[in-house]
């Protein structure tokens, strides 16, 4: 009858370097791709957001931030022309900054 280690003798010969990398490599493959809009989708964000601002609706932000989407949902109280960020107040009173450049769909909520 053969007695060896089973998965043990295998786990010496990983360095922590390479478990590392391999968890890097392993993250990486749950990244997101961004997608990108055309002229009429950002044409229908701009609506949507201008009309949510006016009418003090809630809305369903998509965004893409560190390679993931990020839905936020609140009312849109200002926009930062100078840094291109709108200030969204969620449900529970916390403020959010979202960048314009991130948003990639917006709802009403």
């Amino acid at each position: 009858m053969i007695r060896d280690r089973g998965k043990i003798k295998w786990t010496s010969l990983m360095l922590p370097e390479h478990v590392k990398m391999l968890r890097e490599w392993a993250e990486e493959d749950r990244y997101k791709a961004k997608p990108q809009l055309d002229e009429q989708q950002l044409e229908e964000l701009n609506e949507t957001i201008c009309y949510a601002m006016e009418a003090g609706d809630e809305l369903a932000i998509t965004s893409y931030i560190n390679n993931d989407y990020e839905v936020l949902v609140g009312r849109i109280h200002y926009y930062d022309d100078f840094e291109k960020k709108l200030r969204l107040i969620d449900a529970f009173n916390d403020v959010h900054h979202i960048s314009v450049k991130n948003i990639i769909d917006a709802r009403k909520a």
